[in-house]
This record gives C-alpha cells, sequence and structure tokens, in this order.
C-alpha cells in the first residue's frame, strides 16, 4: 500500500464541527506571534481538516522529530510489555549486568523500567552528554555510571539518556532496533512509510531523539492514541497502556500557564485543558485533545515552544464544536487559499550588485581554526548563483535561487565537530541568495528536513570577505564571531 493510497479521510472544517475562520485565525497568528512553524495538520473525528506546509517544507518530506522520538520508544516499550517480554517494575541492571559499576549504589539497584519512562531515575543533572562522551562507545555502561542521587520514583527530571536505555532494554530483549521492532507492530499498520532513527556507536537508537517521520506520521501516531490503541478495528496498543503512559506518573511543577509543569505520564506530557502531547526541540508537536476528539501535528523551528500551544488553546480549542456546522464555502475558499500559499520567505534583496563580477570566481580562505568553514567562493555568471565551501570534510557546491529557493543536497557541515553531527551524511537543502546592498550578499540555507536554516552574510571589502555566520535555532549559540577570509587565488 503506497503513502497515498491510505491516506486519512479529508473533510471540510465545518462537517466536523470547526468554523474555517477559526483555523485561519490559528494559522495567521501563527505566522505572527508562533513564527517558526513548518508544517500544521488538524484532525477532527478522524478526519484531517486542515494541513498546510512551509514552502519549502512539504507533505512528502519526513522532519526530525527531537524529543517527540520519545513517545514513539515510550510505545515500543508498551509493545514488549503486552509481549510478555518485560514489566515496568523490572530493575534495569537486570538487562545489562555486564555494564554495572564496580560498586551498584542503593539508589541505582532501585532503578525501575517505570522510573526510565516516567523521567524520575534519580538522577540531578540529563544523562545525554556523558553518553556521547563515552570513549568506547558504550552509552549504557556510561548511563549506568552516573550518580543517582535521589531516590527513584521521587524527583523529576528530563532525561534523554533515560530513553535511550529503553530503546537498548527493547533491543536487548528482542534483538531488533526499536525502529525495526515498531516496523510490523506499529509503523506498517499506521502506514508510516521512510522512518528513520539515529543510532549510538553500537546500533542501538538513540531512543529520545533521532526519529524523523512525515507530518502525517506524526498525526497517524497521534490518532491512535486518541482511540485509545485501535486502529481501523484493530487492536495495536493495550488500551490500558495508552490510559497510563498518558496519565500523570509523577509532578513537575505547579505553574498553571506552564504547559511543561502539569505532570509527565511514560514519555508524555500532559496539558492544560486535558490534552496530553509528544513534543521535541523547536517545535514538533503531537497534541492530543480526548476531550475534543481532536489531533494537532506540527513541525516547526522556533525557539520559544510555549506560543504555538497558547495559540491552539486561544483559537482551536474553543473552535471544536458539539455538532457540524452549515458550510461557508467563502470562508473555507479563503482558508485553502492560506493553506496553499504558505512559504518560507528566500533571501530579500536584489538579484545582482556591480561587484559580482569582480568577486565572481575568487575564493576566500579562513584561517580561524574553530571556524566552520575553511573557504568560500561564488559564480555568479548564471542565473543561479553557484557557492563552492570547504568546511573540515571537503568542498561542497550549492546552487542558490534569486528570489526562489533552488533545491538540492549537500553534505556541509556548519555545526564543525559534535557527537550528534555525522559529516558526509548529505541532507536535502534549498538555498536562496540576494545582495543587501552592492557589498553585501547573503545566502539562506534551508535544510527542510530539519528545523535548521544557516545564513551566511558575506561582505566583500578589497581582498577580504567578512562572513557573518548564525542560525535560526540552536542548542547553543546561534551566531559565530565573525569570520575574515583572506583571498587566496582567482579564476
Amino acid at each position: 500500500m503506497t503513502h497515498t493510497e491510505d491516506r486519512l479521510p479529508r473533510s471540510t472544517p465545518e462537517a466536523q464541527g470547526i468554523p474555517s475562520s477559526a483555523i485561519l485565525a490559528f494559522v495567521e497568528a501563527a505566522e505572527k506571534d508562533a513564527r517558526g512553524l513548518h508544517s500544521f495538520m488538524l484532525l477532527r473525528h478522524g478526519n484531517v481538516v486542515a494541513e498546510g506546509w512551509w514552502y519549502p517544507y512539504a507533505p512528502e518530506y519526513p522532519h526530525m522529530l527531537f524529543s517527540l522520538s520519545k513517545s514513539f520508544t515510550s510505545t515500543a516499550v508498551g509493545l514488549a510489555v503486552a509481549e510478555g517480554r518485560l514489566s515496568v517494575d523490572d530493575p534495569v541492571l537486570s538487562f545489562f549486568p555486564e555494564d554495572a559499576p564496580a560498586k551498584v549504589s542503593e539508589n541505582l539497584a532501585a532503578l525501575r523500567v517505570r522510573h526510565l519512562l516516567s523521567m524520575s531515575t534519580g538522577h540531578d543533572q540529563d544523562t545525554t552528554e556523558k553518553l556521547h562522551q563515552a570513549p568506547d562507545g558504550n552509552w549504557v555502561k556510561a548511563f549506568l555510571k552516573q550518580p543517582v542521587t535521589h531516590e527513584p520514583g521521587t524527583h523529576f527530571l528530563y532525561n534523554s539518556g533515560a530513553t535511550y536505555i529503553l530503546s537498548a532494554i527493547v533491543q536487548r530483549l528482542t534483538g531488533m532496533t526499536v525502529l525495526d521492532y515498531l516496523g510490523p507492530r506499529l509503523l506498517e499498520p499506521l502506514n508510516i512509510e521512510g522512518a528513520t532513527w539515529e543510532t549510538c556507536p553500537r546500533g542501538i537508537n538513540t531512543g529520545g531523539w533521532g526519529l524523523s517521520i512525515r507530518t502525517e506520521g506524526i498525526a497517524r501516531f497521534g490518532q491512535l492514541y486518541l482511540q485509545r490503541g485501535l486502529w481501523h478495528g484493530r487492536r495495536l496498543l493495550p488500551e490500558a497502556w495508552v490510559q497510563t503512559a498518558t496519565s500523570r506518573q509523577i509532578s513537575n511543577g505547579t505553574s498553571l500557564e506552564s504547559d511543561w509543569e502539569q505532570g509527565y505520564g511514560y514519555q508524555f506530557w500532559l496539558c492544560r485543558h486535558g490534552a496530553y502531547r509528544g513534543d521535541g526541540a523547536f517545535g514538533q508537536f503531537c497534541v492530543i485533545l480526548p476531550d475534543q476528539d481532536a489531533v494537532v501535528a506540527i513541525t516547526g523551528g522556533m525557539a520559544d515552544m510555549q506560543p504555538v500551544l497558547n495559540l491552539i488553546w486561544t483559537h482551536l480549542l474553543p473552535a471544536l464544536g458539539p455538532a457540524s456546522l452549515p458550510e461557508d464555502s467563502a470562508a473555507h475558499a479563503e482558508l485553502d487559499r492560506k493553506l496553499a500559499s504558505l512559504a518560507l520567505l528566500p533571501a530579500q534583496g536584489q538579484a545582482s550588485s556591480p561587484l559580482a563580477e569582480k568577486v565572481s570566481g575568487k575564493r576566500y580562505t579562513f584561517a580561524a581554526k574553530r571556524s566552520p568553514l575553511k573557504a568560500i567562493a561564488f559564480d555568479f555568471a548564471g542565473d543561479e548563483a553557484i557557492c563552492a565551501l570547504r568546511d573540515g570534510w571537503g568542498e561542497h557546491e550549492v546552487r542558490c535561487g534569486c528570489g526562489a529557493w533552488s533545491m538540492g543536497t549537500t553534505a556541509l557541515n556548519l555545526l564543525g565537530p559534535r557527537p550528534d553531527v555525522n559529516p558526509g551524511v548529505s541532507r536535502a537543502v534549498a538555498a536562496s541568495g540576494a545582495w543587501l546592498d552592492p557589498q553585501t550578499y547573503a545566502l539562506k540555507l534551508w535544510f527542510y528536513e530539519t528545523p535548521f536554516c544557516f545564513t551566511l552574510t558575506c561582505k566583500f571589502v578589497n581582498n577580504r570577505l567578512k562572513l557573518n555566520l548564525n542560525m535560526n535555532v540552536s542548542f547553543g549559540p546561534t551566531e559565530w564571531p565573525q569570520l575574515v577570509g583572506q583571498l587566496t587565488e582567482a579564476s
């Protein structure tokens, strides 16, 4: 069965009790107040009533999920429990006796699977960085080595390393990665195709991050949970597991305004308004509203994730009425036009500059040791500018559209040596460039299967190039110190 043959059913919003005008208000507010959405899909009563992608993002492309991956790992554990492979009360050390530290603390001995699931392992800090630093690549051993300061089950700490251990447990018990294990049990029945998942050095899916799927796959996953584990009348996941995983297992704060302090289940966050969700960094959301029989799937690239949830509560939640509404063809047409025209702006500026011919073919080299770029050169001769960039792993050519996006792939790595970056791996990229002024050319590189966009602002001054590099979102700084490149050769 192909991706298009088993699409979720489509419906007008009004037929499912939602005014098209309310969805339009959400989309317009998101563009104004929660900028950074890449895709949006709203399901009501199992029907897609609205969907849109901000070009170059599109329905057929997967998107990095970051920590939304955790909810899929939790689901794999639930399936393994249903198959009798383990219990949530099993000691974690029982799965990895060979990796246990020489001296096992009382708290480590008390660590159970359910503590991994509920982020109540007792650690004082997220263990993920320690996993990446493991010199032998044994992340399990590195995790078990970390001090368990608190009694497990008493202290909430968001800990992606805990989810990795869940993935490792599933692989230890089944002989399959979480991705392979979920294949026939979840992904294939839901028709989620083309899923990929990053692995640790020993070939274990990272669990807490690293999954990439399409937006509709996120929506299907949410719909399965909304239907309490049933799909087309077939039970894929035990109802009791869905209930437990999406119920408060531990408190994580007291704020009435934050959707990160309403309690935590088994790798699901509880929300305000009786909703719950899986979510990932920079705006990857699967929001389930059981009382309204609705699912919201979102991908994005935003530094602050609370505003988009606020907009769901402000615009969509009150609009989810109990009965169908009269069709509003004018409002529906306006919504359709808006959703069909969503796009991220390419580089804005002039198509050319008197300086373009002079610098075309010139190569500039950066001497700074920590520079993510070693050299850069431009060819402005054709309709598209061609940018040749050298990083620490080789030379990369990118075609840059003028006033539009030019689609391609590149293995360019502007993040430098990092444990979560695999050099040499090509990623889809949309590139655009424009002259901001006669001396300054700006290049935008949007990696549209990820949240990330890099902007390179290049100012040509005599025989030097001053380059400012920044990115839209990041786990660290979003700007690099200015790079100064020296002219080293000419064509």
